[in-house]
């Protein structure tokens, strides 16, 4: 709960405040400078609490673990709401910040304040290729870095981090990038709250899509790994 509210704080944080689209001048960070955040973010998580859960921090990495046997399904759907309520109070904070001054209101009037993802009308087909195929590259170095035998060892959580980094970077300009459902649950609420019901209404494509992709991770994994 803990890591994955840091990733949300942190990473949509970036978007809605320093990211595209602010309309001010000397605010902005850019897409790589959001991609950065969400994986640095990761890589501040993985050495802080991955020697007590994993760091996990995602549904889909989640996933992908318990279909490689690493952790019983009980313990996986423990994980997994966790997950989502670190995102649900994380995006509640971000709401809050965003709301509660006349400075951060001008500043991000018509603007969006959740970091939801969302796609164009159009491009669902695109968006479901993309969220699969990048949550399974990025499982699939979850599950290859974190593997016993043939892992990273203490390198694990920069090589993930940093394979997020890549991640959003090609994937920021067509969905926002999730790869993570509970990272895209908890900004599509507090969209909904303040009357965009775009991403909420969208966001079955960002659970379905990075589930079915940790699941291909996971088979590929155990195809290719050592025995």
């Amino acid at each position: 709960m803990i890591g994955t509210f840091v990733l949300v704080l942190m990473g949509c944080g970036s978007a809605i405040f320093a990211g595209i689209g602010v309309g001010t001048t000397g605010y902005g960070v850019s897409t790589l400078g959001v991609a950065f955040a969400f994986g640095l973010s990761v890589i501040a998580m993985a050495y802080t609490i991955g020697g007590i859960s994993g760091c996990h921090i995602n549904p889909a990495i989640t996933l992908g673990v318990w279909a490689n046997g690493r952790m019983k399904g009980k313990e996986a759907v423990n994980y997994m709401i966790f997950q989502v309520i670190g995102a649900i109070i994380a995006s509640a904070v971000l709401y809050f910040l965003v709301h509660c001054g006349n400075g951060v209101n001008q500043i991000f009037n018509d603007t969006t304040t959740t970091g939801a993802n969302s796609f164009m009308e159009g491009n669902m087909f695109a968006a479901f290729v993309a969220e699969f195929i990048f949550t399974f590259i990025f499982v699939l170095v979850v599950l290859g870095t974190t593997d016993s035998r043939q892992g990273a060892g203490q390198f694990a959580g920069l090589a993930i981090g940093l394979s997020l980094v890549l991640v959003h970077i090609a994937c920021i300009p067509i969905t926002g990038t999730s790869v993570n459902p509970a990272r895209s649950i908890g900004p599509a609420i507090f969209a909904a709250i303040e009357g965009n019901c775009v991403p909420i209404s969208q966001v079955w494509l960002f659970i379905v899509a990075p589930m079915l992709g940790a699941l291909c991770s996971s088979g590929v994994w155990n195809a290719i790994k050592e025995k």
